[in-house]
C-alpha cells in the first residue's frame, strides 16, 4: 500500500462528492433566471428539509461500507450479499416511512421555516413531489455504502456523475424549458434519483456476480434475516445517527449564534463555511478510502496492514489538509469577493479568514478517525465522542465568545472539531489491540 495507490482510490470520490454542490448550484441557476423570487425561496426551503432528512439517514452509507469491507476482508462473499440485503431492506422500510409519514414531516418542516404565504406554498408543491424519491435515495445510500467498502471508487464516480448530470439536464427541461419551476426541480429530481438507483443496482449486482466463489443463493436470505446481524446494524446505525444529529446540531448553533453578532457577520461566517465545506469534499475523500482498508484489514485480521493504510491515508489526507489551508488563506479574499459584492460582509469575513483556514488545518484528524471508526463498525466510540466534542464546544463558546466576539466562536469552533479528533484518538489504541 502506497501514496499513489490511496489516490487512485480517493480521486474519484473527491470528484463525485464535488458533483453535490454543482447541482445546487445548478438549480439556483435556473430558477434565477426562469422563475421568481418566492420560487427561488421554495427552493431554498425544500433543498433545506431535503437535505436535513437525508443527512440524518447516512448511517445507511456508513454502516454498510464498514460491515462489507469487513466481510470482503474476511474473503466472505456470501457475507457482502447479505450485508447489502439488510441494508436494503432498511433503506426501502425506511423510505416509504417517510412517505406514509410526508404530511406530518412537511407540516413540521414548514412550521420551523419562516416564509412567505407564497413561499410555503410552492415549498409544499415541491415537497409532496420530491418526497417520492425517498426509497431510490436511501437505496443508493446503501448501494454506494457497498461500491465504498468493496473498493470501487470508480464506479461510485460513474453513478453521481450520472445521478447528477441527469437531474441537471431535467431540472433545466422541466423548470427552463417548460416553465414549471419549483415543482419541475422536484419531478427531475425524482426522476434522476430512481433512474441512478437502477443503474447502481445493475452494476453493484454485476459486481457482486463476478465476486461470487461461494456455493449459497445469490441473495443469502438466512443470512439477511439472521436476526443477531440485524440487531447489530441497527444498534451501528443508531449510534451514527446521533452521531451525525450531534454534528447537525453544532454546525446549526454556530450558525444561529452568528446572528447574535448582526447580519454582516452571519453573512460573512455562511460564506466562510462554504470554504470550509469546500475543503471537506477533498478530506473525505480520504476518509472513504480509509473506511474501506481499515475494514478490509480487520475482517482479513491483518493488522499491519491497517497501520499501513491509516499512515498512508493520514499523509496524503495531512499534506492536503495544509494545501487547502494555504488556499483559503491566501485566496480567500478573492473568493469573498466572487461570493459577495456586499461591503459589510466582505469585511467581517476577510477579519474571520484566518479562522476558517486553521479550521481546515485542523480538521482533517477527524476526518480520518471518523473513517477509521467507521470502516471498524466502533459506532459506539464515534457517538460517544461527539458527545464529549459538543460538551466541549459549548464550554468554549460560553467562556470565548463574551470575551472576543465572533473570533471567540470561531474559536470555540476550531476546539470543537480538534475534540473530536482527541475524543476518537483515546479509543484507539484499543482499535488497534482489537485488530490482533
Amino acid at each position: 500500500m502506497n501514496h499513489a495507490t490511496v489516490w487512485q482510490k480517493a480521486w474519484p470520490i473527491i470528484l463525485a462528492n464535488a458533483a453535490v454542490p454543482l447541482l445546487g448550484l445548478v438549480d439556483t441557476a435556473v430558477i434565477g433566471n426562469f422563475g421568481n423570487l418566492a420560487q427561488l425561496g421554495a427552493i431554498a426551503f425544500g433543498a433545506m428539509i431535503f437535505s436535513f432528512i437525508y443527512w440524518s439517514f447516512g448511517f445507511l452509507r456508513m454502516g454498510t461500507t464498514g460491515f462489507t469491507a469487513q466481510a470482503a476482508g474476511a474473503r466472505d462473499e456470501a457475507e457482502v450479499r447479505a450485508t447489502l440485503g439488510r441494508a436494503l431492506v432498511v433503506s426501502v422500510g425506511l423510505g416509504l416511512g417517510i412517505i406514509l409519514l410526508q404530511w406530518p414531516l412537511g407540516r413540521i418542516a414548514l412550521v420551523l421555516l419562516d416564509g412567505s404565504a407564497e413561499v410555503e406554498s410552492i415549498t409544499r408543491a415541491y415537497f409532496t413531489i420530491r418526497i417520492w424519491g425517498a426509497p431510490a435515495t436511501l437505496s443508493i445510500f446503501a448501494l454506494t455504502g457497498c461500491l465504498i467498502g468493496l473498493g470501487k471508487s470508480r464506479l461510485l464516480l460513474l453513478v453521481q456523475v450520472f445521478l447528477n448530470g441527469l437531474n441537471i439536464l431535467l431540472d433545466v427541461l422541466f423548470a427552463g424549458v417548460f416553465g414549471w419551476g419549483a415543482e419541475g426541480i422536484a419531478l427531475g429530481t425524482v426522476v434522476a434519483e430512481w433512474m441512478a438507483v437502477v443503474l447502481a443496482a445493475s452494476l453493484v449486482f454485476k459486481l457482486l456476480r463476478q465476486r461470487q466463489t461461494d456455493t449459497e443463493p445469490f441473495w443469502p436470505w438466512q443470512r439477511i434475516g439472521d436476526g443477531g446481524k440485524m440487531i447489530r446494524l441497527m444498534a451501528a446505525n443508531t449510534d451514527i445517527l446521533l452521531r451525525t444529529l450531534l454534528l447537525l446540531f453544532s454546525f446549526a448553533w454556530f450558525i444561529n449564534q452568528s446572528a447574535q453578532f448582526g447580519d454582516a457577520v452571519l453573512g460573512a461566517n455562511h460564506i466562510l463555511l462554504q470554504l470550509v465545506s469546500f475543503s471537506a469534499f477533498f478530506l473525505d475523500g480520504y476518509a472513504f478510502v480509509t473506511e474501506a482498508l481499515v475494514g478490509e484489514a480487520l475482517g482479513a485480521k491483518r493488522r499491519r496492514d491497517l497501520l499501513v493504510a491509516v499512515r498512508r491515508s493520514s499523509e496524503l489526507a495531512a499534506l492536503t489538509a495544509v494545501i487547502l489551508a494555504l488556499l483559503i488563506v491566501c485566496l480567500g479574499d478573492l473568493a469573498i469577493a466572487v461570493l459577495t459584492d456586499i461591503e459589510t460582509v466582505r469585511v467581517a469575513a476577510g477579519g474571520a479568514l484566518a479562522w476558517a483556514g486553521l479550521y481546515v488545518l485542523l480538521s482533517f484528524p477527524a476526518f480520518q478517525l471518523d473513517g477509521i471508526f467507521i470502516g471498524a463498525t466502533r459506532t459506539r466510540e464515534m457517538r460517544n465522542a461527539s458527545f464529549v466534542s459538543v460538551i466541549a464546544f459549548m464550554l468554549a463558546w460560553w467562556w470565548l465568545t463574551p470575551l472576543f466576539g465572533n473570533h471567540g466562536l470561531w474559536c470555540a469552533f476550531v476546539i470543537y472539531v480538534c475534540a473530536r479528533a482527541l475524543a476518537l484518538a483515546a479509543y484507539y489504541p484499543g482499535l488497534i489491540r482489537a485488530a490482533d
